[in-house]
């Protein structure tokens, strides 16, 4: 294999400097002293259960080893980094789970190389797969695209684990890239990561969450621009079970004029205790001129006793701005589609089976990953086999 190519010049970290003060934000640390242990009454904490992430969340843990598998074309180059190199590409920890795990590696940190101007013929597959949650894995993972590539990278996670991770992605000028993440827990999984990406100029960037196991999974997202003419989609769907907790949290850093970003997330929940987080904040900073941006979350509920948080924020610091919304919504099955379904002489169980699946059809096509899409299309009717029955064909997505 080649030498790794060079990243994109180190620019802002994802965090509120002095001109901005909010208690939406804490100040990022490598120092884990200096995020205290959480109480679950803590702003970023206060509709975690802390009590299920605490193996991630303290210092000390019997570390664990995660299986990893990567497939990708000839000119992806995988290699190890050094404590002090991940520090130097790597985002600063915004919480204490991300800076436990920064300071406790279960192996070397990972960096992932695509060159400049490179155009991959298949994505970069990416497999994680754990072997118990006895014990506790750590992980840092630093992907750097380099201007004018175009790539799709999926990451996908599988099996029993206690994980604790962080990314970062910091993608060069020009580039066109896909980014997907795809959770396939076991049912006794514990997950908590910090994902960031970093945005340079005129870059077009996709990214997807796709959250359908694990007992509780803890996803905080953020984005930040390095140059004007950056668009961003991001797009989320999940479904959880009784007794299973899904919070994904998202930070939209509009530090650059000209940018753009879109936060469409939906979710669908079944089972008692069943219960979804999805915290959606864009900070609209005061070079920020020309931005337009929206975010939206819906939840849509099967079954009795389940809960849905949602908790859009806009903090906007200029009126400049071509656009910037926010939308949040919770429901049960529209009425009116189940009758009009039924009227015509559909059954109300395959309604319903029907209403679901259209819920989720259209954010499932816009991933733009064929193969992606069919896959989750099927994870969401393995998931409605649980209230609906067995169905023995798959509509066409």
């Amino acid at each position: 294999m080649s030498a790794p190519v060079q990243a994109p010049e180190k620019g802002h970290n994802v965090t509120i400097e002095g001109d901005v003060e909010s208690h939406l934000h804490p100040m990022p640390s490598w120092d884990v002293a200096d995020h205290p242990m959480p109480t679950g009454r803590e702003e970023i904490w206060r509709f975690t259960p802390v009590k299920q992430f605490k193996p991630l969340l303290t210092e000390g843990t019997t570390k664990a080893a995660i299986e990893w598998a990567v497939r990708a074309p000839e000119q992806v180059v995988v290699s190890e980094l050094s404590g002090d190199a991940m520090r130097g590409l790597a985002e600063i920890p915004q919480d204490r789970l991300s800076a436990i795990a920064a300071a406790n590696d279960t192996h070397p940190s990972r960096r992932i190389d695509i060159p400049a101007e490179a155009e991959l013929d298949a994505p970069v597959d990416i497999d994680l797969t754990g072997t118990g949650v006895e014990e506790s894995a750590f992980q840092n993972v630093v992907v750097a695209i380099g201007a004018f590539a175009r790539a799709t990278i999926v990451v996908r996670y599988k099996g029993s684990a206690n994980l604790g991770e962080n990314w970062t992605f910091r993608i060069g000028d020009g580039a066109e890239v896909t980014i997907v993440f795809l959770h396939e827990w076991a049912d006794d999984a514990v997950h908590g990561a910090q994902i960031a990406f970093e945005l340079g100029r005129d870059t077009t960037v996709r990214t997807a969450q796709a959250t359908f196991g694990g007992k509780a999974v803890r996803i905080s997202q953020a984005a930040s621009y390095q140059g004007p003419g950056a668009d961003l989609n991001q797009l989320g769907v999940y479904f959880a079970d009784a007794g299973q907790h899904i919070e994904h949290r998202l930070f939209v850093d509009h530090n650059a004029p000209r940018t753009n970003s879109r936060v469409d997330f939906r979710g669908c929940l079944q089972g008692q205790d069943a219960h979804s987080v999805w915290i959606g904040d864009v900070l609209i900073r005061p070079v920020a001129e020309g931005i337009d941006t929206y975010e939206s979350n819906k939840n849509l509920v099967l079954t009795e006793g389940c809960r849905a948080d949602a908790v859009p924020n806009l903090e906007i610091q200029t009126g400049n701005i071509r656009g910037a919304g926010h939308s949040a919504s919770t429901g049960r099955f529209d009425a009116e589609q189940l009758f009009y379904l039924q009227s015509r002489g559909i059954e109300e169980e395959e309604a319903r089976r029907l209403v679901v699946h259209g819920f989720f059809t259209d954010i499932v096509r816009r991933i733009g990953v064929e193969e992606i899409s069919t896959e989750l299309m099927h994870l969401i009717e393995d998931e409605l086999r649980e209230t609906l029955g067995a169905k023995t064909e798959l509509p066409e997505n």
